[in-house]
């Protein structure tokens, strides 16, 4: 079965690292060398590869960027290679090419596959990659969320599977709550609003106005005011084409149209030309007799009632009230009271809509109540099993009498979800208050992790936890900065021991100062400096044989040729590779 496996990294330009290459062991790997010396930068490479945060600050003083790049051996069917194949990356022999780049700006770019891709999808595959440990790691496991956290990741589907329905209820009660909020809160508001549409539509419904009647209002309103003059006109209009009876002997314009007819009829049939004007005359004719009926016609209706033209004036007054109001003519007008009395359903059903949503509210409640309450019988099913995994693996790490236990709480509140018979509060986690408890040797009370436990105790509580984790939910990677600080003697032994056996199932990479832990690696490395104080290629290189005794005898008592240094050094070697 091919696993997944960090074979090398290659680092330029970052921090006190100027162009060095880290070739991994696939199972145990430690990294040493003194304080300053860049061990360190060998997590931060990692982590810049894992998609963490970039820092212009650190870009090597001088240079335009810093350059990671990471080989990763990686099975075809692995859920990291299907989403790096997605994004376009394309695999080298069977591995992964990851790379990270940060210029002196702060500008970050990442490549997988020979494929720029987001920094973002880095991350998505650290998920699957790599497990990262550190002095801030431990200080998480210190935080209730973390702890929380670490209990359902041991879980696994017995918490995963009904907290997922939990929050799909309290992702929809929180709507519903802060709808049925909003409701409540402005009911003045809405009512004001309610009153204002219902005064709006009844001075609108009072008038009754009618779609166009402003503007065919307008219309008779000119006409009645000008009717003399318009009669007059009219009047006038007809006698010049129909002729005055009053003045027989008078020239009206259809008589002369008449007589020029006449004059081209006797003479059309001699000239075709001369034939069609006669028959434009006679049109014209026609044309004219129509207008001076309808002239009379018009100057017989034309009303001059000026009771009626009161009547016009009094009306457009009531619409221009409405139209001053609501729109700017009686179809906009009558727009507004049609969305008006649409908000006004709305406002007026709020009653009925606050009945329906606190029904539903104390329905979800419920429904939270039973998630929360399966919730905390998965937890606390777990908890056991995982505080009693805990417990024996510390016992391995030369903590033989410490015992873990989880606190798994709730908090009394009267607006919570009612839980095996108590009203409690609730989160988007569900009711419980996860709290890891160590008691470090009999007779001592369980306490907080961190009240209870030194530096090195927490090296080895997370620890255990990591390899308990490693039982249930393996990571093909893990690094460890550090985590045996505070930590010496037969502890150190212990947690290297561990380490090693770690690594039989997953690839452990490990940056330490103790050389208890460094002679369990299946592969030490050395990061040293150069005397302008960087770190070249040559600087971090694989110990071997005496190489590997010197340094470990410097890690033991801070000079390579000790004698006493060195038979410790190959004790510890020999030590660890009885226990392979």
């Amino acid at each position: 079965m091919v696993l997944c496996v960090l074979e090398e990294m290659r680092i330029r330009s970052l921090g006190v690292i100027d162009d060095a290459v880290v070739e991994l062991s696939p199972g145990f790997t430690a990294v040493t060398g003194e304080t300053g010396a860049g061990k360190t930068m060998v997590v931060t490479s990692l982590g810049l590869l894992l998609g963490g945060r970039a820092d212009a600050a650190l870009v090597r003083i001088g240079a335009e960027k810093a350059v990671v790049e990471g080989r990763i051996t990686v099975p075809a069917d692995a859920g990291a290679v299907v989403r790096a194949e997605e994004a376009g990356a394309e695999l080298d022999d069977g591995a992964l090419l990851i790379s990270r780049t940060v210029s002196a700006e702060g500008r970050s770019r990442a490549h997988v596959g020979g494929r720029s891709v987001p920094v973002g999808l880095l991350a998505e595959l650290a998920d699957d990659l790599v497990a990262v440990h550190g002095q801030t790691d431990q200080q998480g496991l210190l935080k209730l969320s973390r702890q929380r956290a670490a209990l359902d990741r041991y879980a696994g589907d017995a918490v995963a599977v009904p907290l997922a329905k939990y929050r799909e209820a309290y992702k929809r009660l929180r709507a519903v709550s802060n709808e049925l909020d909003e409701i409540t809160t402005r009911a003045r508001e809405r009512a004001q609003e309610a009153d204002m549409l219902r005064y709006g539509l009844d001075e609108i419904a009072g008038v009754e106005p009618r779609a166009g009647e402003d503007v065919e209002l307008a219309e008779e309103a000119e006409r009645l005011g000008h009717a003399e003059a318009l009669a007059s006109a009219a009047n006038a209009a007809h006698r010049a084409l129909a002729g005055d009876p009053e003045d027989p002997e008078g020239i009206d314009a259809n008589t002369l149209v008449a007589g020029a007819q006449r004059a081209l009829e006797a003479v059309r049939a001699h000239d075709p030309a001369l034939a069609a004007l006669a028959d434009r005359i006679g049109e014209i004719g026609i044309l004219l007799g129509d207008v001076a009926g309808e002239l009379a016609g018009y100057a017989d209706d034309l009303d001059a009632d000026p009771l009626r033209l009161a009547a016009v004036e009094e009306r457009r007054a009531a619409l221009t009230q409405l139209t001053r109001k609501y729109g700017e003519d009686i179809g906009a007008v009558l727009a507004w009271a049609e969305r008006a009395a649409r908000r006004l359903t709305e406002l007026d059903g709020d009653d009925e809509r606050i009945e329906e949503l606190t029904a539903e509210r104390d329905g979800l409640r419920v429904e939270l109540g039973g998630l929360a309450q399966a919730l905390t019988e998965a937890r606390t099913e777990a908890a056991e099993r995982f505080a009693a995994a805990v417990t024996e693996e510390l016992a391995s790490l030369a903590m033989p009498h410490a015992r873990v236990s989880f606190d798994i709480r709730q908090t009394d509140d009267p607006e919570g979800v009612e839980v095996h018979g108590r009203t409690v509060g609730y989160g988007p986690h569900g009711v419980d208050e996860v709290e890891l408890l160590l008691a470090p040797h009999p007779g001592a009370p369980p306490r907080p992790i961190a009240k209870g436990a030194s530096g090195g105790e927490l090296s080895r509580v997370m620890l255990a936890v990591e390899v308990v984790f490693a039982g249930t939910d393996p990571v093909p990677t893990y690094l460890f900065d550090e985590v045996d600080a505070g930590v010496g003697g037969k502890a150190a032994v212990e947690i290297g021991r561990r380490l090693a056996r770690l690594a039989k199932s997953a690839q452990v990479v490990v940056v330490t100062h103790l050389p208890q832990v460094a002679a369990f690696a299946d592969r030490q490395l050395l990061v040293e400096k150069t005397n302008d104080g960087s770190v070249t290629r040559s600087g971090v290189k694989v110990l071997e044989g005496e190489e590997r005794v010197r340094e470990l005898s410097r890690m033991l008592a801070g000079q390579e040729d000790s004698e006493t240094a060195r038979a410790h050094a190959e004790e510890l070697l020999a030590t660890a590779r009885a226990d392979a």
